[in-house]
Order: C-alpha cells, then structure tokens, then sequence
C-alpha cells in the first residue's frame, strides 16, 4: 500500500514549505532514517527522513512550493503502481517558465520563491523582489542571470510606463545606500508581530527582582554539573513554578476560547543572524534546572546551526526572552500564548535592604501579558510569586 509523505509542520505559523532538493532519486528503493528531501520553510532548513522502507515515488519536483500536510511523494511496495498521477490540491508545482514576462500576481502571496541561495543574496544586495523575477534554471528556479537580467530591465521598464519602481520616501532623504525586499525569516517576523499587536490587548509590567543569592547558587551548581547553568535556565525553573500557582498565563487565546495547561512547555527565543526564533523546552515544570540548561544549550546550537526539527519549535505554552544588554524592554508577544517574560541585564547596585544600603545584584524582569485573558491584578500574582522563588532560590535548586 502506498505511503504518503506529506510537508510537515515545522512551526506553529507555518503553512507551507518548498521541496528545497530530493536527495533521493524518485524510483529507488530506500531505507527507513534515510534523508529523502532538504525541506525550506520560512524559519527553518529540514532534512526528511523516511518514516519506512520502501520505493520512492516523487509527486513534486524540486522547487516546488507545498501546504502543511499536501502530498510530496509517496513509499511504494515493490512492483506496486503509484497513485493516479494528478496535482495534489494541495501543492503548487515549479513549472518551466514561458518567454512572457512575470507579472506581480506570479508570487504574490508566497514567501518562499524556488531560487538559488545565490539568486536570493543577489536580489537582496539589488534591491529586487525575486518574486517579480521571471526564472530559467533547472525545474523552475531563479538563478543569479534571471535576477541581474530583471534588475537591468527596470530602467527603461520605469521609463515606458511613466512609473518609478523605488520605493517612494520623504522628500529630501538622501539615495539609499540598499534596498532589500522584506521576505523570508524577516517578512515572517514582521507579520507576526503585526498580528500580535493588532490582534491583543498587550500590557507589559516591569518588576526589579534581587538575585544575589540565585546567582550564588547557581554558579555553585554550575562548578559541580557538566551543564553550563546559566540565570535564564533558572527562570525558566522560576517560571514554571509560578505558573503552577497562576495557570492563567500558561494559557492560549484560540478563537475566542482560552485554552489551560497543566505542562509548561517553555518557548525560548534565539537570536540569529538574520531574525529570531523560539525553540520550546517541553514539560519544563518536570525538570531540573541543570536539565533545562542542557535542553537550552543545545536548541540554541541546533537554532543557530539551522538543525532545528519540526518537533523543536512547536507546542509552546510560555515564552521566556533574554536580551542581557538593556535593563528593562517591552517584549511583544508570541500568540496565541497569552504571556511573555523579558529579561534584561543584571547589575550590582546599592539597594536597602533590613534598614541599610547594600550593594546587591538586580535583574528587572518585564511580563507582557494578553489584557483580554489576563486582569492586572493576577499578572501582578506572577510576578510577585515569581519574585519570591527567585529571591528565595533553595526551592528551586533541590
């Protein structure tokens, strides 16, 4: 019986991916944990592995462009037909150009266009949108002379329609310098921060906390741990506890109906060169703090190596953000999570403490929480228990 291999998700906001490569050549026989295809999606690169043994049958090409779920290819028995060969409703297959000119509408809702990473660094370094670009390459792609062929063509394109193809800007700025389309990982940061603002009733509350002694302890467990146990691996800890006794930030705001969650899976967000994403560390309530540092330890690698798998960035229910630098940030949420935890930089400062100024270690911690789920008042409850297990750090650390 024929096996589907379908795109999978690799991200809560992802919706499809492109067949970036088939490392396997359709018809031949391959294993089970074999790679198969390089999957792109907007955040991450993935290598699909087969779920079995069996014939490999292609339905797409290389280049094309797939829904979450929509049918790539399929393992066959030996001797065994493939399906009827018809265009899955739900993949939109790279197909060779024609000597028309593209037109806007040929891309315009995607985010990923089958081109060549050159392709893709050169029409950001010329200010071109590669989805205009009309290809050549192999299977459909764009490849470096479709873009330097579409860049000189815009002069006179401008030119005969009377029409500029710069983006418009004040009088009086000077020549840009660059001009780079927003796509990719940063047109889908760009959008989902659009929707979290328009989307929330966001309010963020900033609390000066005391870890003098929760980095005394955590240095100590750090020198006796082959982990390396950093304050974010102890918030995280700090986090999770808390939200054990105010559940209704480890929530979810999905059509109208608040969602509750006994785990704490706990998104971490990851700096990258070109943007951010959020491994999550799943059932963090269960753990140690030398395990949760471990877990973050290697998604941050894993993120910052593109080795990420779909399982890594998806399910989160709490979201934690360390900037380290800036003493406090207003963090913009991650929906539909109904919460999120910024942590700025820790600094030695005098402070009074039993009636006399002592130097201290001082972090601030900003909580922005969704206003249509959570009241103040309870968002208040938080941070003050939060407050309590981090000053009061034993708890977390037996």
């Amino acid at each position: 019986m024929a096996i589907p291999i379908v795109m999978p998700r690799l991200g809560d906001f992802m919706t499809e991916g492109l067949v970036a490569k088939w490392t396997k050549p359709s018809g031949e026989h391959v294993e089970q944990g074999e790679v198969l295809a390089e999957i792109e999606s907007e955040k991450l690169n993935y290598e699909l592995e087969a779920t079995s043994a069996g014939i490999l049958h292609w339905a797409v090409e290389e280049g094309a462009t797939v829904d979450v779920d929509g049918v790539m290819a399929y393992l066959l028995e030996e001797g065994e037909a493939p399906p009827e060969a018809q265009a899955p409703a739900s993949a939109v297959v790279a197909v060779a150009p024609t000597p028309a000119r593209a037109t806007p509408a040929r891309q315009a809702a995607d985010d990923v266009v089958p081109s060549t990473p050159g392709a893709r660094r050169l029409a950001a370094s010329l200010g071109v949108d590669i989805a205009q670009v009309t290809p050549t390459g192999p299977r459909g792609r764009v490849v470096d002379a479709d873009v330097r062929a579409f860049h000189e063509s815009q002069p006179a394109a401008a030119a005969s329609s009377g029409a500029s193809q710069a983006p418009t800007a004040m009088p009086g700025l000077p020549e840009p310098t660059q001009i780079v389309p927003l796509q990719g990982i940063r047109r889908a940061i760009a959008s989902n921060m659009r929707d979290s603002l328009s989307k929330t009733a966001q309010l963020t509350y900033h609390l000066e906390v005391d870890i003098t002694d929760a980095q005394a302890m955590r240095r100590e467990a750090s020198s006796n741990s082959d982990a390396n146990i950093n304050m974010a691996s102890v918030l995280a800890k700090a986090c999770a506890e808390a939200l054990q006794r105010v559940p209704v930030l480890n929530t979810l705001l999905v059509n109208g109906k608040v969602m509750y969650y006994d785990v704490v899976n706990m998104g971490v967000a990851v700096s990258l060169d070109d943007g951010l994403i959020v491994p999550v560390i799943k059932d963090v309530q269960t753990k140690s703090i030398e395990q949760i540092a471990t877990e973050m330890q290697e998604l941050s690698e894993k993120a910052r190596e593109g080795h990420l798998g779909s399982g890594d960035v998806v399910g989160g229910t709490f979201t934690i953000s360390v900037l380290g630098v800036v003493d406090g940030f207003t963090p913009i949420l991650n929906p539909p999570q109904s919460a999120l935890l910024g942590v700025g930089r820790s600094v030695q400062k005098p402070v009074v403490k039993n009636g006399e100024i002592v130097i201290r270690e001082m972090m601030t911690l900003s909580l922005t929480a969704d206003h249509q789920v959570v009241d103040g008042s309870v968002a208040v409850s938080f941070m003050r228990r939060l407050q309590q297990m981090v000053e009061r750090p034993s708890q977390l650390f037996s």
